[in-house]
């Protein structure tokens, strides 16, 4: 059995009874009356009490460090298809196929995926995350990579070694980006390029937090922070990097499997329908003698 931290903790009724409250304001004007009976009949029943079909019987999702959780999720994380991943890797692929190739570095790598991704691209990859378990599967994905362990906060990169500094869906967990960006930003050449991809502010807003399966079927989570537009860009141009371009991919209608979600799919749809859930930035560290 995994150990939750005593942060906090929620129950998933909550989650369930906030999506299907979401999805009758977002259609209010325009539903049809089937539509709305089925919502409201779906709230009667869950703030009656009936949980027996949700995940531990809408028992409470205890919170997680970024450490222990990544560790927990670590042995899953690949195997699930994710709604996240699939709007997110097609525009960082494509970043990563328009710049030259050299040295990339990704910055709280996780397992791997990106990783591997920018080494079938013929680039030489450092990654770096603060999950020993994480770690190890990348290790296996990617044996000729370099790997370190490390927080976002205080990458183990010398200044200006890398041409591409990567963090892919991690800076949500990071209370501040100030710190984290700066770092990318340190270990840039000047002409080289930093690419972000993140849990769109949205998506953070209205949904919270992301749930996996960690130990004996039980929920967990590791804290999302919203990052509103103006953090990141005010990030970026205190590390001194210009932005190129922002994407912000939406829902594609994917329910992640297994969790509380498909069992109210006609309301989480719609609910996360028209909604960005990623957010991509590319930036670039001015050349030296660049002009402002």
């Amino acid at each position: 059995m995994f150990v939750a931290s005593e942060k906090s903790e929620f129950r998933v009724r909550e989650l369930v009874l906030g999506i299907e409250g979401l999805a009758l304001l977002r259609n209010a004007i325009g539903a049809d009356e089937g539509f709305l009976e089925r919502r409201l009949a779906e709230i009667r029943k869950y703030a009656d009490g009936s949980v027996e079909d949700l995940p531990g019987g809408g028992a409470s999702v205890g919170e997680l460090d970024a450490g222990p959780g990544y560790a927990a999720w670590s042995g899953i994380y690949d195997s699930l298809p994710s709604s996240y991943l699939e709007v997110e890797e097609p525009i960082v692929h494509r970043l990563f196929d328009e710049g030259p190739t050299g040295t990339a570095l990704d910055a709280a790598c996780g397992t791997g995926r990106t990783t591997a991704a920018l080494a079938a691209r013929g680039y030489r990859t450092i990654g770096v995350d603060q999950s020993p378990d994480m770690l190890e599967h990348a290790r296996r994905k990617v044996p000729d990579g370099e790997f370190h362990e490390g927080r976002l906060e205080k990458l183990p990169v010398d200044d200006a070694s890398v041409d591409l500094a990567v963090s892919t869906l991690a800076l949500t967990h990071v209370p501040d980006l100030t710190g984290a960006v700066a770092e990318l930003a340190r270990v840039v050449r000047p002409g080289g390029r930093v690419i972000v991809s993140d849990l769109h502010p949205f998506v953070v807003t209205l949904q919270g937090q992301c749930l996996f399966v960690a130990g004996d079927d039980e929920l967990a989570f590791v804290r999302n922070h919203v990052h509103l537009a103006g953090d990141y860009l005010r990030a970026f141009t205190a590390a001194g990097l210009a932005v190129r371009a922002c994407y912000e991919p939406l829902f594609n209608g994917r329910l992640a499997p297994g969790g509380y979600e498909e069992r109210i799919s006609e309301a989480a749809r719609a609910a996360w329908s028209g909604i960005p859930i990623v957010v991509v930035w590319e930036a670039v560290k001015p050349a030296v003698g660049a002009a402002g």
